[in-house]
């Protein structure tokens, strides 16, 4: 069988972008559309961040650095295997529809959402920034008025710092408060 090369796929899977259901069929088909069609799922992920079972997949792509700012809360994270595809650096817009699905998954799991919203929040945002490179905007719309060690900022900051594709970042309504460790 001739298969096509790549290149002729994307303008293709491209105008189907706004079409998941369609898309997800097609992403079945074999490995090589998988391959093309997820990130293209992923990209406009920002209508679905309200759904608990992306952030356990998230919560499942965090780092060393960043799972251990969430171990002074006890938070027990998912145990299952590392997903297939990195889906967070498809992302292209965050919202905040991230504080739903963070709230939706602590209910779940029986946690308070008060502070531990804004930890995990804290630490899902710096994965984000450390692994998508085409992450666009960023819109933080919430009030971090708990207090917060420097650790935790400092790890936000730093991955602020080293994206530089983040063309849009929206603090309003922010107060963050730090106390020095």
């Amino acid at each position: 069988m001739i298969t096509l090369p790549n290149e002729c796929y994307y303008p293709i899977f491209n105008n189907l972008q706004d079409n998941y259901k369609n898309l997800l069929s097609c992403a079945l088909v074999n490995r090589q559309w998988c391959r093309i069609i997820i990130p293209i799922l992923w990209s406009n992920a920002k209508d679905h961040l309200n759904d608990m079972r992306l952030i356990k997949i998230f919560l499942l792509m965090l780092n060393t650095k960043e799972q251990a700012l969430l171990i002074p809360f006890n938070i027990i994270l998912p145990s299952h295997p590392v997903p297939l595809f990195k889906y967070a650096s498809y992302i292209t817009s965050i919202n905040d529809d991230l504080d739903c699905g963070i709230t939706r998954w602590l209910r779940y799991n029986k946690y308070e959402t008060g502070r531990l919203k804004n930890v995990v929040k804290f630490s899902l945002i710096s994965m984000f920034l450390r692994t998508n490179k085409s992450l666009k905007c960023l819109s933080l719309n919430s009030n971090y008025s708990n207090k917060f060690g420097s650790e935790r900022v400092n790890t936000l900051l730093e991955a602020l710092y080293d994206n530089t594709a983040l063309n849009t970042l929206d603090l309003y309504n922010n107060k963050i408060a730090i106390i020095l460790d």
